[in-house]
């Protein structure tokens, strides 16, 4: 059968105006692959509704007011849905947004403790807005486009590596030396070995991942994590096993559980800058623009090429794509759920066929039914939902075949860039580390105009960037 035959096959069994709307034909998918990536990215990042207000209720704002568990539960899952079906809609696009790890702690422990929690989400709407501006006038996708393809190549490994590091440590396959000052490494395996039933069904789970993907079974992540939940459930359940970390795989005693909206709309978007000093306001602001926008461009570009979207380096529709992720932002500061961002996990439902933004609009659907289904979010462990981040990450390295190791302008960046991001839990470090290095050999070895402009501005805004603390003491 010609390319043509199939594909018109695959129009006949869908209704064309979905085929219009998502181009599943021309990028040679499926309805059911998208709707299988779709549900395998939400199970994969469903995570952040309950670590978002951990983080967030960890916290106390200037006035020593906490936020409710409830409320961000509900801020973070509203948030996510909204976004990610916008991802779909606009930039078609198999991404998934919520609120961004690692800068939900930059609000929750640097920044509200200098001012309200209102005055917080208010310099969160004003990154989006920045990023925003960015991406409608063209500047965000210049200076994503302008990057070298190898370092492109460096920041997805690096990602796989952050990818697979995350899952074995959420797993507790990984964990950190309890004084690392005093031990030759700053982790370990396990507790020094391996031990507990929670391991084991990280490790199934792992073991049945690897086997399915190799077999190419359709539907390979998501039938080992519900495998492995069920597996874990009864452990729990029946058993008693214990030592699950953050989530039991408990049956929960409802099923239902309604919706608490009282964090939407509590912004002050200029009160910060009176609380914290405009300095410090300045300073919280520039941290939130630099990590959300190389954060998500990293993500972005890492997994538009696992899903083969990219061409010549860069994404169809990329404007559109930036735009969505900059409203993601400026949408964490009005529901109270801090800036939403792409995530790495959607890689998860790319690695199970995703290519539109249906997979997305399925993901952002399932998040909308987690508003009433919030207890069901705690049935599935970290041990049977980390498999799926480590084989992708794996998936992921296959990316270092196009890199030009022999090129000794690269070598370097393109190793820093790929080491900094999971030894830092950055994406934005290891960009910068990356950037920063290769300025630096284009200009010491008398070639700054093949740096360009562009990435010598963003290498002195990185330079600022890991300095900041060292300027703010300085102007303080």
């Amino acid at each position: 059968m010609t390319q043509t035959d199939n594909g018109d096959r695959l129009t006949r069994r869908m209704p064309p105006a979905l085929d219009r709307l998502f181009d599943i034909t021309g990028r040679r998918t499926t309805v059911a692959r998208e709707v299988r990536g779709g549900i395998t990215t939400f199970v994969a990042m469903a995570y952040i509704v309950l670590l978002n207000p951990l983080i967030l209720g960890a916290s106390a704002d200037i006035t020593g007011a906490r936020l409710d568990a409830a409320q961000i539960t509900t801020a973070t899952a509203l948030s996510a849905a909204v976004m990610t079906v916008l991802m779909g809609l606009i930039g078609n696009a198999p991404l998934a947004l919520a609120a961004g790890l690692g800068i939900n702690g930059v609000v929750a422990f640097q920044m509200a403790p200098t001012m309200t929690w209102a005055e917080a989400f208010g310099l969160v709407v004003l990154e989006g807005v920045c990023i925003v501006l960015m991406a409608a006038s063209g500047v965000r996708e210049r200076i994503m486009n302008a990057i070298p393809m190898p370092l492109k190549t460096a920041i997805t490994v690096g990602i796989g590596l952050y990818i697979a590091l995350v899952g074995l440590v959420s797993a507790g396959f990984v964990t950190r030396v309890p004084d690392s000052a005093n031990s030759p490494v700053p982790v370990r395996l396990g507790e020094g070995h391996l031990s507990g039933w929670p391991i084991v069904v990280f490790c199934i789970g792992l073991l049945l991942m690897i086997v399915l993907v190799a077999r190419k079974v359709a539907g390979a992540l998501l039938i080992s994590i519900g495998i492995t939940t069920v597996f874990a459930v009864i452990l729990f359940e029946v058993f008693g096993v214990s030592g699950w970390g953050r989530t039991d795989p408990a049956l929960p005693d409802h099923v239902l559980g309604a919706p608490d909206f009282g964090l939407f709309g509590n912004v002050d978007l200029f009160g910060g800058f009176v609380s914290a000093g405009p300095i410090a306001a300045t300073v919280f602001l520039f941290t939130l623009v630099l990590s959300g926008f190389f954060d998500a461009m990293g993500t972005i570009t890492s997994v538009s090429q696992e899903a083969g979207l990219s061409k010549d380096g860069k994404v169809p529709g990329m404007g559109r794509i930036l735009f969505v992720d900059g409203a993601g932002a400026i949408a964490g500061g009005i529901t109270g759920s801090s800036p939403n961002t792409v995530f790495l996990e959607s890689a998860a439902g790319v690695g199970e066929g995703a290519r539109t933004g249906l997979a997305s609009v399925v993901t952002g659907g399932l998040f909308a039914i987690t508003l009433l289904f919030t207890p069901l979010t705690t049935v599935v462990p970290a041990q049977a939902a980390a498999p799926a981040l480590v084989v992708i990450g794996g998936m992921m390295m296959a990316q270092c075949r196009g890199i030009p190791w022999q090129d000794s302008d690269y070598t370097i960046p393109v190793f820093l860039t790929a080491a900094i991001i999971p030894f830092t839990y950055s994406i934005t470090n290891g960009v910068g580390a990356g950037l920063i290095s290769f300025v630096l050999i284009k200009t010491f070895t008398g070639r700054w105009r093949e740096a360009g402009w562009l990435l010598t501005i963003l290498a002195a805004l990185f330079a600022v960037y890991f300095g900041i603390n060292g300027i703010e003491a300085l102007f303080s």
